[in-house]
């Protein structure tokens, strides 16, 4: 007796680039494509939560929303919690959302991927509180602060599995697709961008305070660009998470594989989420044949 495969979802991690997990979501529902279980590491997890709660909806409202105004007021600065920010408004944000408290009651069956930070372990939270198992998993290493949850200090999903395919096929998906925001479309990690006028952004983001730390000068006239702290936190980050995720996928390759081809968008420009969301649909009509070949066969 032939049946529909059981179709999982792993999100990975990227900042905000993971917004164009939200344009995967809405072009594979295009295709009448419904995931059956969703595994999301770091911005991923972020997303993932939202679907499996059924209010993906709401967080593109609030994504479409965000500006670079409303973007520098989620800075929490805290330079001893053992990140730049501690990014207490990413729950608060959650919570806005009216997400079950605890993944358990989510409408759909949901994982996110965290690092243990003293064992450097990969954690599947799968159970327990929504808001904090979100915030562990999207903790970018240098940017935000770790969270401790029952008694272990836990670190961005992204350090261990970038592309949690194991976790989605644990859940029992016969049918994996992946999402790889950090796909770099000519293989180049980081390359400087032309000289421009005015205060760079992140002048804007950041408090005066940390502009020597960092090495920004918003008075300095167009030059050619140097690499600033988050260009070099950002290029390493991607390095990284590259090569784990090239080694986990080679041992754990999706059955359909989608990758983003961003060039100029950093893991902090959450504002840029109409540009990530377009890029998302994008990805999903590239390999639409393929994807409804996929999931929608019987097996």
């Amino acid at each position: 007796m032939s049946s529909k495969p059981k179709i999982g979802l792993a999100l990975g991690s990227g900042g905000a680039r993971g917004w164009c997990h939200i344009g995967v979501l809405r072009g594979l529902d295009t295709l009448g494509v419904r995931p059956d279980v969703i595994a999301g590491t770091s911005m991923g997890a972020l997303v993932g939560a939202a679907w499996a709660g059924d209010r993906l909806d709401a967080l593109e409202d609030w994504v479409r929303a965000l500006t670079p105004a409303r973007f520098v007021s989620l800075m929490d600065v805290r330079l001893r919690s053992g990140g730049l920010v501690e990014a207490r408004q990413i729950e608060a944000m959650l919570k806005s959302l009216n997400l079950a408290p605890r993944i358990e009651d989510l409408a759909h069956p949901f994982t996110a991927i965290a690092t243990d930070m003293a064992t450097g372990r990969e954690i599947w939270l799968d159970e327990g509180p929504t808001f904090r198992a979100v915030r562990a998993s999207a903790g970018i290493p240098g940017v935000m602060s770790p969270v401790e949850l029952d008694g272990r200090w836990l670190l961005d999903g992204g350090l261990t599995n970038p592309v949690p395919v194991s976790a989605a096929r644990a859940m029992g998906a016969d049918v994996v697709i992946a999402v790889n925001p950090n796909a770099k479309p000519f293989g180049r990690i980081w390359q400087p961008p032309e000289p421009k006028h005015g205060k760079p952004w992140l002048a804007t983001v950041l408090p005066e305070a940390l502009h020597d730390t960092l090495g920004i000068d918003p008075a300095a006239p167009a030059k050619a660009v140097t690499p600033n702290y988050f260009d070099v936190l950002t290029a390493a980050i991607d390095v990284m998470t590259d090569t784990i995720r090239r080694a986990r996928l080679a041992g754990e390759p999706p059955h359909v594989q989608l990758d983003a081809a961003f060039t100029d968008l950093t893991v902090l420009e959450l504002y840029r989420g109409a540009e990530a969301i377009a890029e998302g649909e994008r990805m999903v009509a590239a390999q639409a044949e393929h994807i409804r070949e996929v999931c929608l066969s019987d097996w």
